[in-house]
């Protein structure tokens, strides 16, 4: 039996340069795509650069911790962990406690930092349901084996609604469907769940104006071109003026408040626009390079709990790039979701980078 204490090889060095390859894109753009904002709001054009880059670093040692610590650890607390991020969830939703923005109460405060539960769910919830599958021997074959990670991803989903972040709770439904078609699960009960969530969302999204609304503008954002229509057509704009080259770095038009969320939810417009096509194609390449080592990284794990908790990963971060750039690029409805390792943001990038460690820890094991 092979000995866990020390990993035999060096992680997977390619995943690694992609991760600070995107890491440092974002960065860069955080600062080009906020200084307009931050100067306006805080009489500082560093404010939001200076912020990104110390979650960055903390980020950064959460990665380096987590690689070299031995992930088999987290199958002996994967419902303490769960339990943990519900508790987190409920509490951001009692009134005084949870911190509101943007209409959104998504987050917890202490002092001047912030926590956003959803971010420990995500995490959670991959954990338990890789830990889960992996106690199932030789895979998922009856379609009444899915219901309780059915049931435990609904509950979270339910609560990430009541927020309201329907693009998370989207990307959390996807990555379990992942997960659990990597278990082998039936394919008739996955369509039968896949129909039930689309009709989930669509119910989502009727039973709330706002979304239906974004739903309509992006069916024809120029019906309502200053009302519901304005945040896809601003992001058009940046991204079609960008033609194939950009108009240049920190040379953009639409983030001299033009562009809503320029350096959150829409910043990969801010690139289409600075950058061009090729910038854009770039950053979409990065994240094409991370999901293939990723899954290769699960392909090849030495146990069935390391092969699901690197396909969590994977798809959770790959889902939540692929939703981000479709709403921005006027493919998806609007829905609030950040890109990863891009977007400003300091849960998502720490909590990402954090589940990063846990991939590159995985590939140290990996079976040649």
């Amino acid at each position: 039996m092979r000995s866990w204490g020390r990993a035999r090889r060096p992680p997977d060095f390619l995943l690694f340069l992609t991760v600070l390859g995107l890491l440092s894109v974002g960065l860069v753009m955080v600062f080009s795509a906020s200084e307009y904002a931050a100067l306006v709001r805080f009489n500082d054009t560093f404010y939001f650069f200076k912020r990104q880059l110390l979650y960055s670093f903390l980020g950064l040692g959460a990665m380096f911790y987590f690689l070299n610590y031995d992930y088999h650890n987290f199958r002996r607390f994967a419902g303490l962990l769960l339990a943990l991020s519900f508790f987190l969830l409920l509490l951001v939703l009692l009134p005084g406690v949870g911190h509101s923005s943007h209409g959104a109460q998504r987050w917890l405060k202490f002092g001047p930092l912030t926590l956003q539960p959803s971010e420990v769910i995500k995490f959670g919830i991959v954990v338990f349901t890789a830990y889960g599958l992996s106690r199932v021997p030789g895979g998922i074959r009856r379609a009444r084996e899915i219901l309780p990670y059915l049931g435990i991803t609904c509950a979270a989903a339910l609560l990430i609604l009541l927020q309201p972040d329907l693009g998370t709770a989207m990307a959390l439904a996807g990555t379990v469907f992942v997960m659990l078609f990597c278990a082998g699960a039936p394919l008739s009960a996955l369509g039968v769940t896949g129909l039930g969530g689309v009709a989930a969302a669509l119910a989502a999204i009727y039973m709330e104006p706002y979304r239906w609304r974004r739903l309509l503008a992006f069916l024809d954002p120029w019906k309502d071109p200053q009302g519901s229509g304005f945040h896809i057509i601003q992001s058009l704009y940046a991204i079609g003026s960008g033609g194939l080259f950009g108009v240049g770095l920190g040379q953009g038009k639409q983030k001299f408040l033009y562009l809503p969320e320029q350096h959150t939810d829409f910043i990969f417009a801010v690139i289409g626009e600075e950058l061009g096509f090729i910038g854009g194609a770039f950053v979409i390449l990065l994240f094409i390079i991370f999901i293939w080592r990723g899954l290769r990284i699960a392909l090849y794990a030495p146990d069935a709990f390391g092969s699901f908790l690197a396909a969590g990963i994977t798809a959770g971060i790959g889902l939540q790039a692929l939703i981000n750039i479709g709403v921005v690029t006027g493919s998806m409805p609007i829905t609030g979701i950040p890109l990863p390792l891009i977007s400003y943001g300091g849960t998502s990038l720490v909590f990402t980078l954090a589940a990063i460690g846990v991939l590159l820890n995985i590939s140290r094991h990996t079976v040649r």
